[in-house]
């Protein structure tokens, strides 16, 4: 298998009034065309590992001894060619489409802009695959959607149309930022079933972001847990269960498990030593 993307040693830097916080400390991994997840707990660095690969860290110093995507050394491209590669072959969906979509412009206008950004077509193609995309992503009115404003859709559908517009330009990575939070169940397992085709029909590696360790283990490849902007443990995702760092099996241990007894109920022993 190729390798897409390599990460040595990132680290990534806020400078505070109290001092330089440092969010992420040495990550190290490599990334083909297969499904990696990050998890960890709130604050252990892994959105923030994301947004260093795409460079959506202003405020930050970010440096590496290898940050790679495809051969292109991403801390000395130019500002010109990150904005080329950026929504065109490396791609992220955020979060909360809430806060992600523009609330001023059409779902359709929106994705037809990004699509013309990184293409050279026309209004009239641009909008016949913005359709074609929005099918895609298991819309079934289309049309009705194409134009909508954000505010006139429902989360999944507004996490479906972000999707959308991500993939239009036919990105060859994905990394996709908590795609399945404040979404009820049934709608996050729709989301996850339409990445999981479109990452294989369309052979992309994908870097898939959460907190949800059940969720992770049962979609990815391959899992890194990170704790206090560090990786301490990296794992097939098939053999998690038998992971081995103390902090991976705590957050084993506080899932919920139907039939266990769970009184008192397990809470995670931290060591200092796991943030060193």
């Amino acid at each position: 298998m190729s390798t897409l993307l390599n990460v040595e040693d990132l680290r990534v830097r806020f400078p505070t009034r109290t001092g330089v916080v440092e969010a992420v400390r040495g990550v190290s991994f490599s990334l083909g065309r297969e499904r990696l997840g990050i998890v960890g707990e709130s604050g252990s660095g892994k959105s923030q590992t994301g947004r260093a690969i795409m460079g959506l860290t202003p405020h930050a110093e970010v440096t590496a001894k290898r940050l790679e995507f495809d051969g292109i050394d991403l801390l000395n491209a130019s500002p010109r060619e990150r904005r080329h590669l950026r929504g065109g072959r490396i791609a992220m969906v955020l979060q909360d489409p809430k806060y992600s979509l523009n609330p001023v412009m059409t779902i359709g206008r929106q994705i037809v802009e990004t699509l013309r950004t990184h293409e050279d077509v026309g209004q009239n193609e641009a909008k016949r695959r913005t359709l074609e995309m929005l099918e895609a992503v298991q819309i079934r009115d289309p049309e009705r959607v194409f134009g909508l404003y954000p505010h006139e859709v429902s989360g999944g559908m507004g996490q479906r149309a972000m999707i959308a517009m991500m993939l239009i330009a036919g990105p060859e990575l994905l990394i996709a930022d908590e795609p399945t939070s404040a979404l009820d169940v049934t709608v996050q397992l729709e989301v996850i079933d339409i990445l999981d085709r479109l990452v294989a029909e369309r052979g992309m590696g994908l870097i898939f972001i959460s907190h949800d360790l059940r969720l992770v283990s049962s979609f990815c490849d391959r899992v890194i847990v990170m704790y206090a902007g560090r990786i301490v443990e990296e794992i097939a995702a098939s053999d998690l269960a038998n992971a081995r760092h103390p902090y991976t099996r705590g957050l084993l241990d506080c899932m919920p498990k139907i039939g266990a007894d769970r009184h008192p109920l397990p809470t995670l022993q931290r060591q200092a030593e796991w943030s060193r």
